[in-house]
């Protein structure tokens, strides 16, 4: 079974966008386990518009099933998640500003930098992603890092699915077979949902983990959140 991380951004941002504590972050992140999520993922940024950086501490606590911190490994990011030690750290290439993630890392042009950054958090006994579009040689690129894990960017392929082209789904297929020969783990995000996850999940061999929060939450505003977490987990079979 691919194991279901939810990213919970989107409550941080309903909650900043009227200030106090409704909804309750840390509730929140203990209902989705109760519910059967077998992950958390946040993904703070500079501007701590939705996570912030309190957020990523008191989540510690209560996160008792796999906690995963995304971001771009600034020097703040970095101090963060060697404080934190959250089980994974998945690193995205972000700009300054950005609304969502882009784009994965050029895992050539910056091989060097990345190598150093995740042998200190391996050093620290933290799992170590990087987001990556589903070519060859950023594949291979993020082998030379070292990293333990990549995590495919799947809003390519969720783009083409909503069109109705299931083809989109071929560049994954060809850089997850490459990642296992590899010895790398998959993960994957970006778009995933409801209507997508479960062909995602059956056609990318080796799928560990789906990171999924816009979609979920949105789906869940109409259908329930514990509805919604145990929908996607009998899609991840």
């Amino acid at each position: 079974m691919t194991k279901l991380s939810v990213n919970i951004n989107k409550i941080a941002t309903l909650r900043n966008a009227r200030g106090g504590n409704v909804p309750d972050l840390l509730k929140v992140a203990t209902d989705i386990q109760q519910f059967g999520g077998q992950g958390i993922t946040i993904h703070p940024r500079p501007d701590e518009r939705h996570i912030r950086y309190q957020d990523a501490r008191d989540l510690k606590a209560i996160v008792y099933t796999e906690y995963n911190i995304e971001g771009n490994p600034q020097h703040n990011f970095i101090d963060l998640v060697l404080e934190c030690k959250p089980d994974q750290v998945t690193l995205v290439p972000d700009a300054i500003g950005a609304i969502t993630s882009s784009a994965g890392w050029d895992t050539i042009k910056n091989q060097s930098y990345l190598s150093e950054v995740i042998q200190e958090f391996q050093r620290n006994g933290i799992r170590t992603s990087i987001f990556v579009d589903p070519i060859s040689e950023m594949i291979e690129g993020a082998k030379k890092t070292g990293t333990d894990r990549i995590e495919l960017y799947t809003e390519a392929f969720a783009h083409q699915y909503s069109l109705g082209n299931k083809n989109g789904i071929d560049p994954y297929v060809k850089s997850a077979v490459l990642a296992n020969d590899l010895g790398l783990g998959i993960n994957a995000g970006h778009d995933l949902s409801l209507d997508n996850v479960q062909f995602f999940k059956e056609n990318i061999p080796g799928l560990l983990e789906v990171s999924i929060g816009h979609a979920l939450i949105s789906e869940a505003i109409y259908l329930g959140l514990d509805n919604v977490v145990n929908m996607y987990l009998r899609k991840l079979k």
